[in-house]
């Protein structure tokens, strides 16, 4: 049988590998095109430790001079004798480009593009090449601005492709943005755009215990894609509840999409809430007014949060005040770029 092994480089670049369970990570790695490091081969050195950050796996054979007991039974293996028993994720001490690899280009073109709102564009991105585009659910792409060779941006994917052609992402609407412009004034259906991914160690790790997600603005994107591979993987036995938050009621989309979640996901609540004083909206202000302590489950809860630096730094702020330490908290920052 064979196994899907993400394998996370330093650099944030992610390869995905197919690997047997009789063959070592190393060997498939190999197989593949990406020189992992390493000397011995035989589990008695430590230059391929790696760490398996989710997914079941054998250690194999190996010496504890090259793996202590600790090390083991801290989710770190060698390359060179690991060997899955599921699909797993990997996390490789090293750049890509040590590796003798590179993260890979798509050539997609534009099938749609909606103005959601005043602040946020939907774009879906299609092309034959996408079926085979894997990543892990929360992960983003670079998107090359069309006749702005040397400029891309970042994107989280907001869909799961499933093995479809066609991919999309939650896009802001940045006055004087490059690509904000292009979206506004030249994007038509058709329109050949590069695509450059995954990228991010920002992700769904297993769910092991509650989870609170924390969203500003168009860090909606990586959540819907979370749900997403959740409801495709049959749903959660721990409650997942989601804070939205948006400057005015103009800014919020998605909320369809969402409430289809509630029923997809027996488990799943979401919260919208407006920073504007006069929204319609029943909950008012910033998403750390709204964390309520049944969220935090008092410590044990895994949360996720993507938004602009002063929303990261405003819900590390309010752990502190709160004196709450989550079990796992993963945050991605984004910020708007005009040139």
């Amino acid at each position: 049988m064979s196994y899907n092994i993400a394998l996370n480089f330093e650099d944030g670049v992610t390869r995905f590998i197919n690997c047997s369970g009789a063959e070592s990570v190393v060997d498939a790695a190999y197989r593949q095109g990406i020189n992992i490091p390493m000397d011995c081969r035989e589990g008695a050195c430590s230059t391929c430790k790696c760490r398996v950050e989710t997914g079941t796996y054998s250690l194999g054979d190996y010496i504890e001079d090259a793996l202590s007991k600790e090390e083991a039974t801290s989710g770190y293996a060698l390359a060179c004798q690991m060997r899955p028993k599921s699909d797993c994720v990997v996390l490789i001490p090293t750049g890509s480009a040590a590796c003798n690899t590179k993260q890979e280009s798509y050539a997609t073109r534009i099938a749609e593009v909606r103005r959601l709102s005043d602040s946020t564009f939907s774009l879906v991105l299609e092309g034959d090449a996408l079926k085979g585009l894997e990543f892990l659910p929360g992960q983003y792409a670079n998107l090359q601005v069309p006749g702005e060779e040397q400029h891309h941006r970042a994107y989280s994917f907001s869909t799961m492709n499933g093995g479809r052609d066609s991919v999309s992402f939650l896009i802001r609407n940045v006055p004087g943005g490059l690509m904000s412009n292009f979206l506004r004034e030249r994007a038509q259906p058709g329109t050949a755009l590069t695509m450059t991914g995954p990228f991010g160690s920002f992700y769904l790790r297993p769910r092991v215990r509650p989870i609170l997600m924390l969203a500003g603005g168009t860090g909606l994107a990586p959540f819907l894609a979370m749900l997403d591979k959740i409801v495709a993987e049959g749903g959660s036995p721990y409650p997942i509840h989601l804070l939205y938050g948006v400057n005015t009621d103009r800014d919020i989309v998605e909320v369809e999409r969402l409430e289809a979640f509630t029923h997809l996901l027996p488990n799943f609540t979401f919260a919208v809430c407006v920073v504007d004083a006069n929204s319609a909206q029943p909950k008012k202000g910033y998403v750390t007014h709204h964390i309520e302590p049944s969220h935090l489950n008092e410590g044990e809860v895994d949360i996720y949060l993507c938004g602009p630096p002063p929303m990261v730094e405003a819900v590390a702020q309010h752990l502190r005040d709160v004196d709450v330490k989550s079990a796992s908290f993963h945050f991605e920052k984004f910020s708007a770029s005009i040139s």
